[in-house]
């Protein structure tokens, strides 16, 4: 379990500085979906009602929020991978909530527009960015935030210069 926990508290911090490009879309779309389910009720408790979650308003607001705050963290790159790890599972959650019974033809949310409508390719279809999500927050999860990411600055070893209160802020936190 300690392997685990260092594992997630000390991502790598050296990956290429495109990666903020990934962390860009998908921290952009996490951020944006999250605000959009406390604007349109049919993206959030309508959404969870119907698809039949218990306590629908608690849970369409947790997974706003984690959406909101989660997409943040993905912008400005800390706590990357504890922020992808959430998300895989919650596009997990999300698909296996709503793809199933696309699948079936028992879909309780509106049936796409167009064709296909219902089967495998109307779930291959609707869950193409969930898709896209689950392999960037994957990449993620594996290679960090690279360069350009709060979690590289904080990784980054703490030159003294004269004059700097940085050192002086980093050892004091260090004897606490």
């Amino acid at each position: 379990m300690k392997k685990v926990i260092n594992w997630f508290n000390n991502p790598p911090v050296n990956g290429q500085s495109s990666i903020l490009i990934l962390r860009l879309m998908a921290g952009g779309v996490f951020f944006w979906e999250g605000i959009l389910k406390f604007v349109y009720v049919n993206q959030g408790l309508g959404r969870f009602t119907k698809l039949g979650f218990p306590m629908p308003e608690l849970t369409a607001h947790f997974v706003a929020t984690a959406e909101i705050i989660g997409g943040l963290f993905l912008l400005f790159g800390i706590f990357t991978r504890f922020t992808a790890f959430w998300f895989i599972i919650q596009m997990i959650v999300a698909i296996l909530s709503t793809k199933i019974s696309l699948y079936l033809g028992t879909s309780p949310l509106p049936i796409p527009p167009a064709p296909p409508k219902i089967g495998i390719w109307a779930v291959l279809h609707e869950t193409r960015s969930d898709y896209a999500q689950v392999l960037i927050c994957l990449f993620l999860l594996i290679e960090g935030a690279g360069r350009w990411s709060l979690d590289a600055f904080l990784k980054r070893p703490v030159k003294k210069l004269i004059g700097s209160p940085r050192p002086v802020i980093q050892e004091r936190l260090v004897k606490i």
